[in-house]
């Protein structure tokens, strides 16, 4: 084979299609599963690409040793076993397959329902047992039950459609979903607490985050109907594990089904051996189908990638050229900023979304500027958005999405505007750079303010009146919390004002709640960027 032929190292078991498609395109592979750290680390120099599944960790001394690494693909979506930061300071794209296993992970959490529904997994044991049990095991019909949909995305919409064939009814909370959406999936759009009230059967498809995490937990669950029955096929820790078997051992939920735990490997757990909970091994993407898409998808991807340098569903690369990165690199911060900025305030449906170019920007490739937009201000619902595949992602969810250029900028040399439009209402944030280099926000929902961007931050909506900035220093103050920054804004006669606090370190709950409880104050947000 000619010495410049890119090699791929396959280092964990995966459909043999993977491994023919590499060859078919031209590729040299190698297929090596089961390597120890260190014997990955000893042969990782002599390979352009590295494909993996779960099973392989893909961590700093891995990505140290990679010399000549250019990409990793993840046969599948959740990308927990790759440093992808050091991946990104490295230079090496990493990609994933996020829509090749969403029929099989619907479908479990399906097949979990009926499990739950008909105690079938506790019956076939008693039956095994030669106990013959017929009257301790009465199930419940499906049939005219309300189901609730946490999460409503590509795998949650799969789970609706196959529950509304089974003449359940179905409701859904999703910050992202709108109401055209809802109507063309045939779902009643809802809060999350009309979800709870109203659910006979709880199923969870949402990414693990901060908004996410311990989203079913004491105080939840006593809103939810007693013998309400709930199901997580999505990730591990959004479910409290010991607020659940405490509602469960009280008897007011009737019974859990898992696939995924707050630890895993799950070799123990406080579930495990509960008569009214069914465990499953994080099986939601283990079907043969399944297995077979992802292989398919990460050998293409990859392939494309180092043969002709098309980039697909990369988490920490958007498509752009060697000539245009550099021109375009502090727009790309200052877009993510932006769209991160605007993600973390808004917890509404979003329906509309406007990207505006003004100045010397609009002549540059706004194309994946809009895409860093896109994807920052999706993600804190979903974990499966990056650059690529954000503006498919923002259509599935039935989001407009429009951009526009002008050469005239009023205040500034250069600004980028966006635009979101929810269905209660229309807000804007403006940015611009300092010295075309330093990204700053200097206008949100129309109050002109200059924010630079930190790491940990308070966004505050108030009353216009004398003492905010004294009760909250106090506050943060009492609370050991080190201001490193504190910006003030409003429109002169307007009743509410706006202000911006950054932080060295994420705000405690307790702290948070006596901010928000501060008289003067009508909404605050912590975010993180």
């Amino acid at each position: 084979m000619p010495k410049n032929l890119p090699r791929v190292l396959i280092a964990d078991k995966m459909n043999p299609l993977a491994a023919e498609i590499f060859q078919n395109n031209g590729i040299d592979v190698d297929v090596k599963p089961g390597m120890a750290p260190d014997e990955l680390a000893a042969v990782i120099g002599n390979y352009d690409g590295l494909a993996v599944r779960s099973s392989t960790n893909a961590t700093l001394d891995i990505l140290e040793a990679a010399k000549n690494l250019k990409v990793i693909g993840r046969a599948g979506i959740g990308v927990d076993n790759i440093d992808v930061n050091a991946a990104t300071e490295a230079g090496i794209v990493v990609m994933n397959t996020p829509f090749g296993n969403s029929i099989t992970t619907a479908e479990h959490a399906i097949a979990m329902m009926f499990a739950l529904a008909r105690q079938i997994p506790q019956a076939n044991a008693s039956t095994h047992a030669g106990k013959w049990e017929k009257s301790g095991f009465m199930g419940v019909e499906l049939y005219g039950k309300t189901l609730g949909v946490v999460g409503c995305g590509n795998i949650g919409a799969i789970v609706a459609s196959r529950a509304l064939g089974l003449q359940m009814n179905v409701v859904a909370f999703d910050p992202f979903l709108t109401e055209e959406r809802a109507a063309e999936l045939g779902v009643e759009q809802v809060d999350f607490e009309g979800l709870l009230a109203r659910s006979d059967i709880i199923t969870l498809h949402v990414p693990k985050n901060e908004k996410t995490s311990g989203l079913i937990n004491k105080n939840s669950i006593a809103k939810m109907k007693k013998g309400v029955r709930i199901i997580n096929c999505a990730r591990g820790g959004i479910v409290v594990e010991a607020d659940l078997k405490e509602a469960l051992d009280a008897g007011h939920v009737a019974g859990a089904a898992l696939d995924v735990y707050e630890e895993e490997p799950a070799t123990e757990n406080i579930l495990f051996g509960h008569e009214r909970v069914i465990c499953t091994p994080h099986l939601g993407a283990s079907t043969t189908e399944a297995q077979v898409n992802v292989a398919i998808q990460v050998a293409e991807q990859m392939s494309a990638f180092l043969l002709n340098g098309a980039v697909t569903n990369a988490l920490n690369m958007p498509s752009v050229s060697a000539e245009e990165a550099p021109k375009l690199r502090p727009y790309m911060q200052l877009a993510e900023q932006l769209g991160s900025f605007a993600g973390q305030i808004t917890d509404n449906a979003i329906t509309k979304i406007h990207i505006e170019y003004q100045g010397p920007v609009a002549a540059l490739n706004t194309k994946p500027l809009t895409a860093s937009v896109l994807a920052s201000l999706l993600r804190p619902v979903l974990d499966n958005v990056n650059m690529v595949n954000a503006r498919q992602v923002a259509k599935l969810r039935g989001i407009a999405v429009t951009e526009s250029q002008t050469e005239d900028c009023a205040a500034f040399h250069t600004a980028l505007k966006l635009t979101v439009t929810t269905e209660g209402r229309e807000r804007s944030l403006t940015g611009t750079l300092f010295a075309g280099r330093e990204p700053r926000i200097v206008n949100i929902e129309n109050v002109p303010i200059e924010v630079a961007v930190t790491d940990h931050m308070l966004f505050i909506r108030n009353e216009d009146s004398p003492g905010l900035i004294g009760n909250v220093g106090t506050i943060l103050g009492n609370g050991a919390q080190n201001i490193s920054d504190f910006r003030l804004g409003r429109i002169p006669g307007k009743e509410t004002a706006i202000a911006v606090v950054s932080l060295d370190k994420k705000l405690p709950d307790e702290l948070f709640g006596a901010v928000s409880d501060l008289q003067q104050v009508n909404q605050v947000k912590r975010l993180c960027f």
